[in-house]
């Protein structure tokens, strides 16, 4: 009850304030309401420098933008109100009075000095600046929202935050956002003000003069004693109060998030400098020395920072040492649920060097996190699951600058990052300085160069490759040959869940053919094995589940889910709309059937070894061939052979892809580059040396 009252209350006041300020602009105003009204105008303007310094960051006050409008329109009006009792009847209320009379000592000079100098501190240094600010920060956070955003996806993808803090934290960016982008209109209006306080006063001055002189006849002297000091006066009550919003607004778009107030923030971090307010101290007692100049005054400032700077080294720690455990203190054991946590392999880890830890560290500039979620991103989009998280930590076994990367437990790639040095690739590399390598991805020459010659490298036409790109680059590769290996059950549960949301009766078909979770997982792995994305995961279940009616292994389920996207298929391999097939004669084609065996549903051919070896020669000569010409080539065979014949020719000639004649889409141009015959010899031509060892390198890894 209390709180939905603190509501109907904020919902009548400020549209009643804007009303008032209307009504201040158009009525005329006893003097007595006048003064009330001129230190209200005050106590706001008090109020919110106040508020300003004792936020924590700038949301807490994310109001501040619609304020500063009505502040600025009330004081306006306040502005109106004013001029027109001035003007009309000689006398504004007491309080411009006495700021006429007292502050500025009865003297028209002193105070315009004053008025003027007030203005252009509150327009030159702080609208211009608190403007310049929020334009510059309202452009940074627009910028920085889209990285924001994916790094909250990412923690919520690994598992890091829940929904409900991932919306928070998404309406916390957006909020961010537009808290900043109001400002920058908003400063506006501080400006704004200013200069209408500058043209108001001036106005005021020349039509008090003539009120004075022409329409009632007063002399010269006593026009200017009765219209130009309360003019002034009125100047500087308004002024001071704009002055004070507008040092409100600068501290508010300048704020910074921190564990306290300002003030606590301020103190709290010169308390750590106690050397530094020492040797201010020491510097203050050496200027009074200089002749001319007074002692007192320096001796009492420099005597209290020299004690201050005492009193803080026995209070303030050297250092944010970590707090040691008290007696009474109780640290609680780690649960056996955490350490069995700790100690469980996860299928995605990558382990660095100590001294690599820079990396991953945001405080030291380190953007490897950021980068690894980025690539998340990229790799769902690409392959159609989202990539398992990736386990970073240091490790003190590993040499220096060394990365290593593994899959489930079992190293599968390594490399280094050298500190203070890029990797160029390239044929240019004969007059850069560095240590010669070969790049650990694609197995290609390069070397490590100081990163002082970057420029130099890259004018020279090679590829510049800094330590954090190297390493998510190696990571990406990894994980596209290893996908099916990182197909784990949750990730395939949830795929089913987002096909169950959409497209429920495929769903329901998978569970009215019988097929298991387990054997989903089996066939979507095969095909990322394969390098087939799953993202047209609709058709590959209806697919699915359409085969185990008829026939249930995994090898059949896989055949008919690769049938279903044959033309995506053999539309990635193909090079600008060609595909470059080799094909199989007819004699090779009738040994491969002969020898087909089936093996608890899995097919095998059985050659004998002269066999294979001429098969391997003969495909190994064909691809070298092809890929130094970059056009890489495709074996095509009948269906029933496929299955197996892939399998064999992945251990003979990795990286060549076999396809079924009914996988070949009828939009491609079809290219035969070669019939391979096991009963017969090529003749082989000289292959890309540089091409076998990247292909050997990617073999391996």
């Amino acid at each position: 009850m209390q709180l939905r009252n603190k509501s109907r209350i904020g919902q009548v006041m400020l549209p009643g304030a804007v009303v008032l300020v209307v009504a201040v602009m158009v009525l005329p105003l006893p003097t007595a309401v006048l003064d009330l009204l001129i230190v209200m105008n005050l106590s706001i303007a008090v109020l919110i420098l106040l508020v300003s310094m004792n936020v924590r960051r700038a949301l807490d006050f994310s109001s501040f933008p619609s304020l500063l409008l009505v502040v600025t329109l009330f004081r306006l009006g306040l502005n109106v109100a004013t001029a027109r009792a001035v003007l009309s009847k000689g006398h504004a209320g007491d309080v411009i009075g006495t700021f006429g009379s007292v502050v500025v000592g009865g003297s028209l000079i002193v105070g315009l000095v004053i008025f003027l100098i007030l203005s252009l501190v509150q327009f030159v240094v702080i609208s211009n600046g608190s403007g310049r600010v929020a334009e510059v920060t309202a452009r940074f956070t627009l910028d920085a929202m889209p990285g924001k955003q994916m790094a909250i996806d990412a923690d919520l993808n690994a598992g890091v935050i829940g929904d409900e803090d991932a919306r928070r934290r998404r309406k916390e960016v957006s909020d961010e956002a537009d808290f900043y982008g109001a400002m920058d209109g908003a400063s506006k209006f501080v400006k704004g003000d200013a200069i209408a306080g500058l043209v108001i006063t001036m106005v005021n001055l020349i039509g008090g003069f003539l009120i004075g002189v022409v329409q009632r006849g007063m002399p010269i002297s006593e026009a200017i004693s009765t219209y130009s000091l309360l003019t002034v006066g009125d100047g500087l009550v308004t002024m001071i109060p704009a002055l004070l919003v507008s040092i409100s607004a600068g501290l508010i778009v300048t704020r910074s998030a921190g564990d306290g107030d300002l003030g606590s923030d301020v103190f709290g971090q010169f308390g750590h400098q106690r050397q530094a307010i020492r040797a201010a101290g020491l510097v203050v007692l050496l200027m009074g020395v200089i002749p001319g100049l007074p002692k007192i005054p320096f001796l009492v400032i420099g005597v209290s920072l020299l004690l201050i700077g005492g009193r803080l080294s026995s209070a303030v720690p050297v250092t944010d040492a970590p707090t040691a455990i008290g007696a009474g203190d109780v640290q609680l054991p780690v649960s056996p649920q955490q350490l069995a946590i700790d100690a469980r392999t996860e299928p995605l880890e990558l382990d660095i060097a100590y001294n690599l830890i820079e990396l991953v560290d945001d405080t030291a500039g380190g953007d490897l996190l950021d980068r690894v979620s980025a690539l998340r991103k990229k790799l769902a989009g690409e392959l159609g699951y989202v990539m398992p998280s990736v386990r970073t930590r240091d490790s003190s076994n590993l040499p220096t600058s060394t990365y290593v990367i593994k899959v489930h437990g079992v190293e599968v790639g390594r490399g280094l990052a050298m500190t203070g040095r890029v990797l160029v690739i390239g044929d240019a590399l004969s007059g850069l300085p560095g240590d010669d390598v070969r790049e650990p991805v694609f197995g290609l020459a390069a070397r490590w160069v100081p990163v002082e010659f970057r420029v130099q490298a890259e004018i020279a036409g090679n590829t510049v490759v800094d330590r954090s790109t190297l390493i998510v680059t190696h990571l990406a590769e990894v994980v596209r040959r290893r996908a099916g290996r990182l197909l784990g059950r949750t990730d395939v549960k949830m795929l089913l869940d987002g096909v169950r949301a959409s497209d429920p009766q495929v769903v329901d078909d998978l569970t009215t053919a019988g097929v298991t979770t387990g054997e989903v997982q089996r066939v979507l792995a095969a095909l990322l094995s394969d390098g087939i994305p799953i993202r047209d995961l609709v058709r590959i279940l209806e697919a699915v589940g359409e085969r185990a009616r008829v026939q249930h292994t995994t090898e059949a389920l896989v055949e008919a889910a690769r049938s279903e996207l044959g033309a995506a298929i053999t539309s990635a391999l193909a090079v600008d709309g060609r595909l470059y097939v080799l094909t199989l004669a007819p004699t090779t084609e009738s040994r491969l059937l002969t020898g087909l065996r089936s093996i608890d549903g899995v097919t095998q051919l059985e050659l004998l070894p002269a066999e294979s070896d001429e098969l391997a020669r003969q495909l190994t000569a064909r691809s070298n061939e092809m890929n130094a010409r970059n056009t890489p080539p495709v074996l095509v065979a009948s269906g029933p052979v496929r299955p197996a014949l892939a399998g064999l020719v992945k251990a003979l000639v990795p990286g060549l892809p076999v396809v079924s004649y009914a996988e070949i889409g009828d939009h491609l141009e079809i290219e035969v580059i070669g019939n391979v015959d096991m009963t017969a010899r090529v003749n082989d031509q000289p292959t890309d040396p540089n091409n076998q060892e990247r292909h050997a390198y990617a073999t391996s890894n």
